[in-house]
């Protein structure tokens, strides 16, 4: 009885090598013990099908996910995993739920297995200065983190489930959104960043990917904060370069030190993409498009839509001036700028 208490908890913490050595002992003392045999099948299963992608042995941000109903619900801390959300660069970002008062959170992972030992310590800085940024903030348009957690294997960041689609499946020809809704959503993003702002958290990562826009309700919600720098902290390094290079502000690819004005210039490359499918710079490779965004005149977004209003454009190249302080003051004024534009263009609409 000890000993299958004890595989089923090795289940639930992903410790699958333990708890088929757990089974098989007790299979060997007990031919029928309960369902041993077929939780010990299942398992073996699943450790043939994980060597299949991994020889090395299970592949942890893969197997979090159990394929066989009969085995246990795999946990971190104290959440139950329900299925796969998405993935991004450093791991797999699950649905989970916390028994304790049922409430339904997204958990992010850093999956130690999938990265050098020598790179794995600044990834984990980054990883939890994301819980210590967003961990700040307290706005109904950025996403609320609850807990951060360690296990052996990995990281974990339990937030906020956003409701809705990241604005990245927005970004389209034939897939846009309408421009009142596409203003309406720029306004509040600009809203979050002043806020945060304030706080002296600078997201540096902004782009339509990062935006989870829920059309029941117009709600957005601002995400990773992965690479956010904390602008009071002196820790923090401003000579290295991360971020979405299309998305990037010349200053930020330069390495010099980031401020506010490098998220209102990534928000204006959001609202280039999101009104015309296209982004500013094109390059095929890292350092041509670098080179580009720090020399070349972006292309004027009327290129890829001719019908947009002379005050979209305004606007757009406004926010995506090379140099930082002929941008918005703010991002409280952008989001200003954006309402007033907005109510304007309605009003023409209208009569």
């Amino acid at each position: 009885e000890l000993r299958y208490d004890i595989a089923i908890q090795q289940e639930r913490k992903r410790q699958y090598e333990k708890a088929i050595a757990s089974y098989g002992h007790i299979l060997e003392q007990r031919k029928n013990f309960r369902d041993a045999s077929e939780r010990l099948s299942a398992l073996e299963k699943l450790s043939t099908e994980s060597a299949l992608v991994q020889p090395s042995g299970f592949d942890s941000t893969r197997t979090l996910l159990m394929p066989e109903q009969s085995l246990s619900r795999p946990t971190l801390g104290r959440y139950e995993i329900e299925r796969e959300l998405g993935r991004g660069a450093m791991g797999v970002v699950f649905l989970g739920k916390d028994p304790k008062i049922a409430r339904t959170v997204a958990i992010k992972t850093l999956s130690y297995q999938a990265f050098d030992d020598g790179h794995l310590p600044e990834l984990k800085e980054r990883f939890f200065r994301e819980a210590e940024a967003a961990g700040r903030l307290d706005h109904p348009s950025i996403v609320t983190v609850y807990d951060v957690g360690e296990e052996a294997d990995l990281a974990y960041i339990a937030m906020d489930y956003a409701q809705g689609r990241p604005l990245s499946e927005f970004g389209k020809p034939g897939r846009l959104l309408p421009l009142p809704t596409v203003l309406e959503i720029i306004a509040r993003a600009a809203d979050a960043l002043a806020y945060a702002h304030s706080k002296k958290v600078v997201h540096r990562d902004i782009k339509p990917g990062n935006i989870i826009y829920n059309p029941n309700d117009g709600a957005i919600k601002i995400t990773d904060f992965g690479i956010a720098k904390i602008s009071d902290d002196s820790r923090t390094k401003t000579g290295s370069v991360m971020g979405s290079p299309l998305y990037m502000s010349p200053e930020q690819l330069k390495g010099q030190k980031v401020t506010g004005a490098s998220d209102i210039y990534s928000l204006g490359v959001t609202l280039y993409k999101l009104v015309s499918g296209a982004t500013p710079y094109q390059g095929d490779t890292l350092a041509n498009l670098t080179y580009q965004i720090l020399n070349k005149r972006p292309r004027s977004v009327r290129e890829f839509n001719a019908e947009l209003p002379n005050g979209v454009v305004r606007l757009i190249n406004k926010a995506i001036q090379r140099e930082p302080d002929k941008r918005f003051a703010s991002a409280a004024t952008m989001a200003e700028a954006v309402r007033r534009l907005a109510v304007r263009e309605a009003r023409e609409v209208s009569s």
